[in-house]
């Protein structure tokens, strides 16, 4: 039996990395406020779960400024396991808890790549579980996903669930990582679903994205559709370098942990400090209901042979990087964002508007 435990999500403070080095620092400041967080957060229910958001080693500046992905991934990317896991694993030790977190990482077998990789840390700091990033933020992130070079992934590691929403069972439940932009595609939720997944990570997203409520709503819809506890903890204030005395807050904060029927159970509404939020996780209690619910636990409806013919045609090009490296923000627009418009208004999907600019034309302007 799983006993209830209270699961933390940082929100912490993070400079912009220039240098793999820098990542040091911000290490340093997760152990900080890992200290104050869990001490209060566990005064009623023990802490077994940390949650440290994407972003809070390195921070976005590959993505903020363009930078190019050879460089980024030869200077700044990490390797997992390496020093950056064994000092987070000294967290892990000290206070007893599983980590889950995020890293832009190099592929032991991809020179000159990183990919955008969740992964998580047991209490003896050891990593258990690695999952690439499937969904970038698109039009800037700059990391291979497994689909990317899709061909190749599948003759590494074959095509099943395991491959692409890898899922590990813990003595806290089954651990899953569905981070920031892929929660924003029920098909990756849904997928962690079917591998056994309890308790997703999803974190971070940008502000305005998390004050308009996107930010919100798919996590919420994605613990409801697949009755799992989604945690997602945001970004506090961003600096875009160590030196920087700038201050933005970039995220909007809007930070929650929902429980498995899309309930919120851990609010931190403010972003742009270094704060956190906190929620007790009942693991047996997501069972009993995935076992004795007669309607809301849907997945037990689902109809696969009608979900194919969703799905039929290509949408999105694979192996886009199989043979070059990723493209810069000008490139990727053009060669990517705009043919994939008009291929949803050639094959009829969308209509395309008669008064307002299509986004090709839009952006010569």
């Amino acid at each position: 039996m799983i006993e209830p435990y209270t699961c933390v999500g940082l929100i912490p403070t993070v400079r912009g990395i220039r240098k793999r080095s820098d990542i040091m620092k911000n290490i340093e400041h997760l152990g900080h406020l890992t200290k104050a967080a869990a001490w209060l957060s566990g005064l009623d229910i023990p802490v077994r779960l940390l949650v440290i958001p994407e972003g809070a080693l390195q921070g976005f500046n590959d993505e903020v400024l363009d930078l190019n992905h050879k460089e980024f991934a030869n200077h700044c990317a990490i390797d997992i396991p390496g020093p950056e896991t064994a000092a987070l694993g000294k967290i892990a030790r000290q206070y007893g808890v599983f980590i889950m977190a995020q890293a832009k990482a190099r592929h032991p077998e991809w020179q000159d790549r990183f990919f955008n990789v969740g992964f998580v840390l047991d209490p003896s700091g050891e990593v258990i579980l690695q999952h690439y990033k499937l969904a970038p933020l698109f039009p800037v992130e700059h990391s291979v996903t497994p689909h990317d070079i899709y061909d190749w992934w599948i003759e590494r590691y074959g095509r099943s669930l395991q491959s692409f929403w890898p899922v590990v069972d813990t003595d806290i439940g089954r651990l899953g990582v569905m981070m920031a932009n892929e929660a924003s595609y029920p098909e990756n939720g849904r997928g962690l679903a079917m591998n056994g997944c309890e308790i997703a990570y999803r974190a971070s997203f940008p502000h305005p994205g998390t004050g308009n409520d996107y930010f919100e709503i798919s996590s919420r819809a994605r613990a409801l559709e697949n009755n799992m506890y989604v945690l997602s903890p945001n970004m506090g204030t961003y600096y875009l370098d160590s030196t920087s005395d700038v201050p933005i807050d970039t995220f909007g904060g809007r930070s929650l942990i929902v429980d498995y029927k899309g309930g919120i159970i851990g609010k931190q509404e403010y972003g742009g400090v270094s704060t956190y939020v906190a929620a007790v996780i009942n693991v047996e209690q997501l069972r009993h209901h995935r076992a004795n619910a007669r309607v809301s636990n849907w997945l037990k409806d689902v109809h696969a042979d009608l979900a194919r013919i969703i799905y039929e045609k290509e949408i999105y090009p694979r192996n886009l990087y199989l043979h070059r490296e990723p493209m810069d923000h000008e490139e990727y627009g053009k060669a990517v964002i705009d043919r994939q418009v008009g291929l949803m208004q050639e094959r009829g999907i969308w209509k395309a508007p008669s008064s307002i600019p299509s986004p090709k034309k839009a952006r010569k302007r």
